[in-house]
């Protein structure tokens, strides 16, 4: 039976609160990056079920924007600890856990059960945590639950891409982009990454990608035609969009017949203008995805982020971070990523 997560603010209410205790960054009311404040609140607890954590470092990432904005559906209300992602060690577990120990070191995700990890400690569900294999340190371990995990699912078990395609991966030089191109090209697939700039696109041909594509010589219908000039006319047969709102329509122009659009963002965040001839004649199928919910729906999202941790710790990927900064400059990392100019994730330091 899957349980039902709590709202993100029930989850964060008993640690949002001002006191003395541990370093935090809150959210007292929605907004822009302003609203990100260093504070000291009351250590969490956990819970029976729960694993507490001494954050070592947390990922930056779009969701928690979003959040922070009132713009995230699970939001809740404030006052909010953000962070959907980290790593760190093991202080102690709630009553029921088995198979974690004070001292481990781990990777955890929030999936809407955590206490938020801009914070020195956080509670989290156990089933949401990983240990982490020898060879991966915590820096780029709290990069992995969301854009990287996002990415493994998406082309791994949503398209189930093999050497037999061709991948068109949109916004390549972000954080799922990056890793979605390495991860397609170690299928074997033939990869084109779309990315804004020439830089970007340059950057994003880096991590594998066969044909790099900027989009910005290439705007709207260009894209799309340029797709098919690389496909002999006959389209991708699959189509990572992490963009979402009028790219998404592009994406079905783009795609191959019986291919697939795996749609996983709307960071355009405005609406998609679809016309259906552009899709069902080709049989092509469209698979949406969202991490939460999957998760709200009982996937078990442990065997994959071990999985991948395994991957990135033998070698098999490269995690491009760009900057770590400290926890108190969480409005800093927030109005770097807003400009959408970094080349790798953006990494909140909290302790080691």
């Amino acid at each position: 039976m899957v349980t039902p997560l709590q709202p993100v603010s029930v989850a964060r209410a008993a640690v949002a609160e001002s006191g003395c205790g541990m370093r935090a960054v809150r959210i007292d009311e929605f907004g822009g990056p302003e609203v990100l404040v260093p504070v000291e609140v009351p250590d969490p607890v956990p819970g029976a079920g729960e694993v507490l954590v001494r954050v070592a470092a947390a990922g930056v990432n779009r969701v928690d924007a979003l959040l922070r904005a009132g713009r995230y559906h699970r939001a809740g209300r404030p006052p909010l600890i953000p962070g959907g992602e980290a790593a760190g060690v093991v202080v102690e577990v709630g009553e029921g856990v088995t198979g974690f120990a004070p001292g481990q070191r781990v990777m955890a995700l929030d999936g809407g059960r955590s206490s938020g990890f801009y914070a020195e400690l956080a509670t989290v569900s156990a089933d949401n945590v990983v240990e982490l294999p020898d060879g991966l340190d915590l820096t780029r371990a709290a990069t992995l639950p969301i854009a990287w995990l996002s990415a493994w699912y998406c082309v791994r078990r949503l398209a189930r891409v093999s050497k037999d395609d061709t991948v068109v991966v949109k916004a390549a030089a972000s954080g799922v982009g990056t890793a979605a191109v390495q991860i397609a090209a170690e299928a074997g697939a033939r990869v084109i990454a779309l990315a804004g700039s020439a830089e970007k696109a340059a950057w994003a041909g880096e991590f594998g990608a066969d044909v790099t594509v900027d989009t910005s010589a290439h705007p709207d219908e260009a894209e799309v035609e340029e797709v098919l000039r690389l496909t002999d006319g006959r389209g991708a047969e699959v189509v990572l969009d992490t963009v979402g709102g009028q790219a998404f329509g592009r994406s079905l122009r783009e795609v191959a017949y019986g291919g697939r659009v795996v749609a996983l963002a709307n960071v355009a965040l405005e609406p998609s203008t679809v016309d259906t001839r552009d899709f069902y004649p080709k049989n092509a199928s469209i698979l949406g995805f969202q991490l939460t919910n999957l998760q709200i729906h009982g996937y078990d999202p442990r065997p994959d982020l071990r999985e991948l941790a395994e991957r990135v710790a033998a070698g098999a990927y490269r995690v491009p971070i760009e900057t770590v900064v400290p926890l108190e400059e969480a409005r800093a990392a927030h109005e770097r990523l807003a400009r959408r100019d970094n080349r790798g994730k953006i990494v909140l330091a909290v302790g080691q």
